[in-house]
């Protein structure tokens, strides 16, 4: 069985996204008929959210770039972060980084483009939602919802990387603040921008208009690790 590049992931960010794109991935590769070549290595995300509370993109930039430089000695040609808050200092991580990384926004702004979304609210952590996405989402326009549902966004959403688990209270939760986002604030998808949320929602239990972070990630980086494309 052919094996296409090696993927190097910073995992851990939380251990349920890091599970879900492991397990996302290796069914394609089944499906496709190759391989998996993966290597991944296991960061913090309480030092991931320290450096974001603080605005330190640089030292999480250093922090996430010494996880790289392990990942390409491991024999990784590419990377990932299968997480959006760590996205916050890509634009400083790919300076400085041994390896070229397939970043989360640039699948997410096409799919935004392909489903001709204008206005959209984001659930993920606080710092991605206050961002609006860190300014990496392209023309759309981010919705930011009142300061009680960020922090109870927030809070759910801490709680499901911490446990790597969801519960149907906080299914219900989520879904019935993104109808209510939906219709109080007319927009036009929630973006699912925390890759544990997977834990919760998928295709077939989604109530509302979404666009997956995860899933559109996952998508492009099996396409690079097997067609050879960035």
């Amino acid at each position: 069985m052919k094996k296409g590049r090696c993927l190097g992931l910073v995992g851990g960010l939380g251990v349920g996204a890091t599970i879900h794109y492991y397990r996302s991935l290796a069914q394609v590769h089944t499906e496709r008929g190759c391989g998996l070549n993966i290597v991944i290595a296991h960061a913090e995300t309480e030092q991931v959210f320290a450096c974001v509370q603080a605005g330190d993109r640089d030292g999480l930039a250093n922090y996430l770039a010494g996880f790289i430089h392990r990942l390409k000695a491991a024999g990784a040609e590419f990377a990932a972060i299968p997480a959006v808050t760590p996205h916050f200092c890509i634009r400083e991580l790919v300076e400085m980084a041994p390896l070229p990384i397939l970043n989360i926004f640039d699948p997410l702004v096409r799919q935004i483009a392909t489903q001709g979304a204008k206005r959209v609210a984001v659930f993920g952590t606080r710092f991605v939602i206050e961002s609006k996405l860190f300014g990496l989402a392209g023309e759309v326009e981010v919705c930011l919802p009142p300061q009680d549902e960020i922090e109870y966004i927030h809070a759910t959403y801490t709680d499901l990387a911490k446990r790597g688990t969801g519960t149907e209270e906080q299914y219900r939760g989520l879904t019935d603040l993104a109808q209510k986002m939906q219709q109080r604030d007319d927009v036009d998808a929630i973006v699912l921008a925390g890759t544990d949320l997977s834990l919760l929602f998928n295709q077939s239990n989604t109530k509302f208009p979404a666009i997956d972070c995860a899933a559109i990630h996952i998508v492009e980086i099996a396409n690079a690790m097997t067609t050879g494309s960035e």
